[in-house]
């Protein structure tokens, strides 16, 4: 079974940065999407940025401008580089790939402190 690995949360002042990174070793289907999403206590899963083989890409509203998502398709990997971080980006960031199915990873927990 396919495990998706996340690295790089950790706590941060707000206007730091954090780097993200998800890989998925051992995939041997082809990810058309991947994506990152994120959830706040008491709050629903949302979409944070996505970014297909070809290398479009789609962020929420709230991050447009602060937040880059990239991927290596050769080595199944998708990064996320967050600048300007809020109080409000505080979540667990979760990694998605999508191959028509979908896996996830376990989470990295990311604080931003006022």
């Amino acid at each position: 079974q396919v495990q998706l690995v996340e690295s790089g949360g950790g706590l941060v002042q707000a206007g730091g940065s954090l780097r993200l990174s998800c890989a998925a070793p051992g995939m041997i289907f082809r990810i058309e999407t991947m994506s990152w999403y994120r959830q706040a206590p008491g709050k629903q899963r949302e979409l944070v940025a996505s970014i297909t083989r070809g290398g479009s890409t789609n962020y929420a509203d709230s991050v447009k401008g602060r937040f880059t998502i990239s991927r290596d398709n050769a080595k199944n990997t998708v990064t996320m580089q967050m600048n300007s971080l809020k109080p409000e980006d505080t979540a667990v960031y979760y990694c998605n790939a999508n191959s028509g199915y979908a896996y996830w990873g376990q989470g990295t927990q990311v604080t931003v402190s006022s």
